[in-house]
């Protein structure tokens, strides 16, 4: 990569000369201490990343002008959209960069009946720009080139009644569960085109009315092992084991 990673709104247009957003010169210019004729690379998450050059600074303003576009992708195969039940503080961040950075195509927060955390209106509204700001930050670390969506808050038994959106795999964490990861047969995922959804707790998991209404949705109870793990650790181990299995975690090797 030529120099540090910047997420830069589109249009992005090889030959153009951009200003960067005032967030990003200020970490370029105080933080990284680049300066002009330093390379960066930028990414406006529609696909692919440019070569940038910084070719003019005048106080907080950075300009770069970018060079080139490369194809790069680091998407995983699998398409997966993250449900997490809303949790305390700093949980919520590490799970949604850490998410990220686990391929997850989705973020769906909602309010379960043990969230500790309520979020509505204006507030809701914040917060989902503050995980917002925290999801580029991962795709500029991890090197992602697409921009994961972060839906707004709401009701998981509202969001759970809302009809299914095509063939697609869902999967609820839960430790009472007889069905382990690896007992899920690969063609379940194929069928379903590589989509898959995964429904996790918050600190004192679902209740036992939320978790009928995920199995009337169409959600298989899935437990990681046997431990009871807490709500910041299961869903991210989850998405570990899952992009294992069906992502892309797995090393493939090719036969030369």
């Amino acid at each position: 990569m030529n120099g540090p990673r910047f997420f830069c709104p589109p249009p992005l247009v090889v030959g153009a000369q951009v200003e960067l957003p005032q967030q990003v010169a200020q970490h370029a210019l105080k933080v990284l201490r680049l300066r002009r004729g330093d390379g960066m690379t930028l990414f406006d998450g529609t696909g692919g990343e440019y070569d940038a050059r910084i070719v003019g600074v005048a106080g907080s303003q950075l300009v770069v002008e970018l060079h080139g576009w490369l194809p790069r992708e680091r998407e995983s195969p699998l398409a997966v959209t993250l449900i997490q039940a809303l949790q305390v503080g700093a949980k919520m961040d590490l799970t949604v960069q850490k998410a990220v950075e686990l391929g997850v195509a989705r973020i769906v927060p909602v309010v379960s009946q043990r969230s500790v955390v309520a979020l509505a209106g204006e507030r809701a509204a914040r917060r989902v720009e503050h995980w917002r700001a925290i999801v580029l930050a991962a795709c500029a670390q991890c090197g992602r080139n697409r921009v994961p969506e972060v839906a707004l808050p709401e009701r998981l038994d509202v969001w759970l009644a809302r009809p299914v959106d095509g063939d697609i795999q869902r999967l609820v964490l839960s430790p009472r569960a007889t069905c382990s990861l690896a007992m899920l047969p690969s063609p379940a995922l194929a069928r379903a085109g590589g989509r898959l959804e995964l429904l996790v707790g918050a600190e004192g998991g679902l209740a036992p009315e939320e978790s009928k209404l995920a199995e009337i949705a169409g959600f298989i109870s899935v437990r990681l092992g046997p431990r009871i793990l807490r709500t910041e650790t299961a869903g991210l181990a989850a998405l570990a084991a899952i992009q294992f299995l069906w992502g892309d975690l797995k090393e493939e090797t090719t036969d030369v």
